[in-house]
């Protein structure tokens, strides 16, 4: 293995750089540097030249131009084990680069900022970094390159242990491909989505996104037949279901993420403590407050006994000994929680099957896009991070509304959002009675969600997702015994369904908003 003797340096991201370069030049490395990089090594008691000393050409056009010189490209590119670059190297006075720390210009950070032109924009587009990153890249069988903070350590082990072989370079080189890959894109995103007049369009016409794969690949996908993998969004705002580490049970799989992630986006809509226990991506019991923890996940798992079997259970607050004691008795996929009790954790220590997964203890709405990929391209959306203001609610019937009504209405509106369409939710007292989800029409539903609910949901609320377009949606709730309903509103019937409304003394709401969920 090819020692290192000769490393430039030259960061944005400065996190920990002096440290490295001292532990280079401890271990005999000779330093090249440019501009903040070379004055902050410096100040550090470092020993560093300058490149522009080293090409013998000074930086120019404000700092535009200083790497970009064949004596610094010559001996990154160079390869050691042909004559003719060697030859070429000894002709020009090229002296040969062993390793390549660089990271670029905070673009994404500079755009961000409120207010950032187009002339701000293009100065913090870096030129010679890329060039310099992707020189050492291709040449990963002579050149080590560096361009993430997390791995100054592992690269000194290396060196120390002789194990920085040809393999750990190509991975590094791997990195920094995926590193100027991500850099290009965001500045290919930025500048597509700008109008003539410098504002900017909520979508691109470029759409770039990496995503990187987390630890192995899943047993399968959806069905034993189809492969599977997660990968996960660095980009996306709020937290995801790639920040909750597994802290037991055996390995994750395709439709347990996508159903954890279900259970978790809602139970995150909720202020109050709550649980949702979610079965294929639809909820089938979510109860909040009123009692313990344990009581709380009693109602949500009584609300369909039945469908919570195999489950998913998400909880906005730590995991207590008393619900896990339920959660024991009852056949569970995962329970994700922003935090596992001791006496928790060794209750369900025995469900070796089962995975716990440890969420943030920060329950942020998250904003961000989601994207949905249909054959030939990408339908690509806001997410829905909408949470419904009682004041921006209009009571639309003869009836207003009781305090009681006006609650359970509200809650069931939090649970109908995370519910496939054709939505419709029962709830009272702060817990669903009955869920009818993703039917073709909404009578459909109403009749589900009744039949699940039984004789519980009489004076209960409702929620629907999107507007009523006949007045049989109502007569199927009033003949099931609820007393007030929410929904958006906006159907060319909306009389008529108002007055179905106040023909059976139904409080109606308008939100003005739907919650369709495909």
């Amino acid at each position: 293995m090819a020692s290192i003797k000769r490393a430039l340096i030259s960061v944005s991201d400065k996190t920990g750089v002096a440290d490295f370069a001292r532990a280079l030049v401890e271990r005999g490395v000779d330093l090249l540097s440019t501009g903040g990089t070379a004055k902050l090594l410096r100040e550090a008691g470092i020993p560093v030249r300058d490149v522009s000393d080293y090409t013998g050409f000074p930086e120019m056009m404000d700092g535009r131009v200083k790497t970009l010189n064949p004596k610094v490209h010559g001996g990154i590119l160079a390869r050691r084990d042909n004559e003719g670059d060697l030859a070429s190297m000894a002709e020009h006075g090229i002296e040969q680069i062993d390793l390549v720390c660089v990271n670029l210009y905070p673009f994404r950070e500079a755009v961000a900022k409120e207010g950032c032109s187009i002339e701000d924009a293009i100065e913090n587009i870096d030129i010679g970094g890329p060039c310099m990153v992707r020189a050492s890249a291709k040449n990963h069988k002579f050149v080590t390159i560096v361009v993430d903070p997390a791995d100054y350590a592992s690269v000194l082990d290396g060196i120390d242990q002789a194990t920085l072989d040809e393999s750990r370079r190509r991975a590094l080189a791997v990195k920094a491909f995926a590193h100027t890959a991500a850099y290009d894109g965001a500045i290919a995103n930025h500048f597509s989505a700008l109008n003539s007049d410098g504002s900017k369009r909520v979508f691109a016409d470029i759409f770039t996104r990496q995503f990187v794969k987390t630890a192995d690949e899943l047993r399968y996908g959806e069905n034993p037949h189809q492969a599977g993998a997660f990968y996960a969004d660095p980009e996306d705002i709020g937290v995801s279901m790639a920040d909750c580490p597994i802290l037991q049970g055996k390995a994750i799989s395709y439709n347990n993420i996508a159903d954890a992630d279900a259970a978790f986006a809602l139970v995150r809509d909720l202020n109050e403590e709550a649980v949702v226990i979610v079965k294929h991506a639809n909820p089938c019991g979510v109860a909040m407050a009123g009692g313990s923890q344990a009581e709380i996940y009693e109602r949500a798992r009584a609300a369909d006994s039945i469908s919570a079997f195999g489950g998913i259970a998400a909880f906005n607050r730590p995991l207590e000994e008393g619900a896990a004691a339920l959660i024991a008795e009852t056949f569970m996929e995962v329970v994700i929680a922003p935090g596992f009790t001791d006496g928790a954790r060794a209750l369900l220590k025995e469900r070796k099957n089962l995975r716990l997964m440890l969420a943030p203890s920060a329950l942020p709405v998250s904003g961000g896009l989601e994207f949905k990929r249909v054959n030939g391209g990408l339908l690509v959306q806001q997410r829905d991070a909408h949470i419904l203001d009682r004041s921006a609610c209009k009571v639309v019937s003869k009836r207003a509304p009781t305090e009681q009504e006006w609650q359970d209405m509200l809650f069931a509106w939090s649970v109908a959002k995370h519910v496939k369409s054709n939505a419709i939710v029962f709830a009272k007292g702060g817990t669903t009675l009955g869920v009818g989800a993703g039917q073709m029409n909404r009578v459909n539903s109403t009749r589900i969600a009744a039949l699940h609910g039984g004789e519980s949901i009489k004076g209960s609320a409702v929620a629907s997702d999107a507007f009523f377009p006949f007045r049989d949606g109502v007569d199927a709730l009033a003949q099931a015994g609820a007393t007030a309903v929410i929904q958006p509103g906006g159907s060319i019937r909306d009389e008529e369904v108002i007055g179905a409304a106040d023909e059976q003394d139904i409080a109606m709401i308008f939100t003005a908003i739907r919650h369709f969920r495909h």
